[in-house]
C-alpha cells in the first residue's frame, strides 16, 4: 500500500460511524485522503466514532443506505474516486429478531450503494465489505476438538455461497448483487470477506470482546456461549489493511481484481471461544474470569476458518499481528479508555505501530 496513492484521494465510506468504519476513517486521514462518510448515528453508546472525534476529521453526513435518492445525491456531490461500503446490520443474533431490517439494509443497501456509484462518473473502484459467514455452512455445529490443530475446512472464495441465518444469508445476497453489477455493467467492484474482527472500541451487542469489555468495566464475570466454537479471530487493522490494499489494486489495474477476496488470520489463530476468553482474562489480570451461559441460543456454526491464500499470492497481503498481540492491544486500549486517556491518540498510535511493524 502506497501512501502517495491515497494522498488527496476522495473516498466515500458508508457506515463510517460504526466500529470498523471509524477505524478506517482514522487510517485514511493518516494517509492524507479526503473522506466523506455516510451513515446513521453511531450504533452504540459509548462508541469509537465519538470517542475519537472522527466527525472533526471527515465530511460526516447522516443518512440511510436504504434511501437511494439521498445516497445518490450525496455521493455525486462528494465526487469520490473510491467507495468502500461498510454499512450493515452486522449482528447474527440480532438478525433473528429483525430479519426484514437485516435483509433491507444488507441487500437493498448494497443495491443502492452500487447503483449510486454507477450513476456517479467520478467512481473508479468499489469495495463491498461482506463477511466470512457468506459461505454455505458445511460444518454445522461441529467444532475442532481441543488440542487438534486446524488444518482443513477453511473456506475458499470459490466455495458455494449460503448462509443459515438472516444475517449470513443477506450478506451472501450482497455478494450476488455485487457480482451482478460487475457482470452486467462492467463495474469495478470487489467483495471483501473478513474473519471475526476484534479490537478496541467495539461495543456491539452479542460479541465476545465487547461483552468482555462491558463485564470488566462493570466488575462482573464475562458470560460466554458456545465455548468450543472456533472462529478466525483477527485484529481490526488486519482486514482494514486488506480493504485498502484491494481498493488501491482495483483502482490501478482495471479488470484484474474484480472478484471476491478472503482476509483471514493464520491457521494457528483459529481458536475456540473458550481459549479467547481465557487469554483475555489472563491478560487483564485483577481476578478477571468468565462463566458459561447454558441457556438455549439460535443456531451459530461451530467452525469458521478462511483460506486467505489468494490475497497472500495476488495482493501480497498477509497478517502482521498474531492473535495474542491483537488481544494484548485490546487490553491496552481498554485500560487507556478506563483511565480516561485521549482515545484518538491511542488509535493513531496503534495504526502507526501496525503500519511500521
Amino acid at each position: 500500500m502506497k501512501k502517495s496513492f491515497w494522498l488527496n484521494k476522495e473516498i466515500f465510506i458508508t457506515g463510517h460511524t460504526g466500529f470498523k468504519g471509524a477505524w478506517l476513517s482514522l487510517w485514511l486521514t493518516v494517509l492524507g485522503a479526503k473522506v466523506t462518510g455516510y451513515a446513521l448515528k453511531p450504533p452504540t453508546e459509548p462508541n469509537l466514532f465519538d470517542l475519537c472525534r472522527v466527525g472533526q476529521l471527515v465530511n460526516s453526513i447522516k443518512g440511510d443506505v436504504r434511501d437511494l435518492t439521498k445516497l445518490t445525491r450525496v455521493m455525486k456531490a462528494a465526487r469520490p474516486e473510491i467507495v468502500i461500503h461498510l454499512a450493515a446490520q452486522p449482528i447474527v443474533r440480532e438478525s433473528y429478531k429483525v430479519p426484514v431490517e437485516t435483509f433491507s439494509t444488507n441487500v437493498m443497501g448494497t443495491v443502492n450503494v452500487l447503483e449510486a456509484a454507477r450513476q456517479c462518473a467520478s467512481v473508479k473502484a468499489v469495495v463491498n465489505v461482506t463477511t466470512d459467514k457468506v459461505y454455505a455452512d458445511r460444518n454445522g455445529n461441529s467444532a475442532v476438538p481441543a488440542g487438534r490443530q486446524v488444518t482443513s475446512n477453511a473456506y475458499k472464495e470459490m466455495d458455494p455461497l449460503g448462509g443459515y441465518d438472516p444475517y449470513s444469508s443477506s450478506k451472501a445476497c450482497s455478494e450476488l448483487v455485487a457480482q451482478a453489477y460487475r457482470r452486467s455493467y462492467g463495474m469495478k467492484v470487489a467483495t471483501a470477506r473478513a474473519g471475526n474482527v476484534i479490537g478496541g472500541g467495539d461495543w456491539a451487542a452479542d460479541r465476545l470482546v465487547p461483552d468482555f469489555v462491558r463485564s470488566i468495566l462493570k466488575g462482573k464475570k464475562l458470560v460466554i456461549r458456545n465455548p468450543k466454537a472456533v472462529r478466525p479471530w483477527q485484529y481490526v487493522l488486519e482486514p482494514l489493511y486488506g480493504y485498502l490494499l484491494l481498493a488501491e489494486k482495483l483502482y490501478c489495474h482495471p479488470g484484474k481484481y474484480n472478484a471476491a477476496w478472503n482476509f483471514g488470520p493464520e491457521k494457528k489463530d483459529a481458536r475456540p471461544v473458550e481459549w479467547l476468553a481465557d487469554k483475555l482474562c489472563s491478560l487483564w489480570g485483577d481476578g478477571a474470569s468468565y462463566t458459561l451461559d447454558k441457556g438455549r441460543h439460535p443456531h451459530e456454526t461451530g467452525f469458521l476458518m478462511l483460506d486467505a491464500g489468494k490475497a497472500k499470492r495476488e495482493l501480497k497481503w498477509r497478517p502482521k499481528w498474531d492473535l495474542e498481540l491483537g488481544l494484548a492491544r485490546i487490553v491496552d486500549w481498554t485500560k487507556a479508555y478506563q483511565a480516561g486517556q485521549q482515545m484518538r491518540a491511542i488509535c493513531l498510535g496503534q495504526i502507526e505501530e501496525y503500519t511500521n511493524g
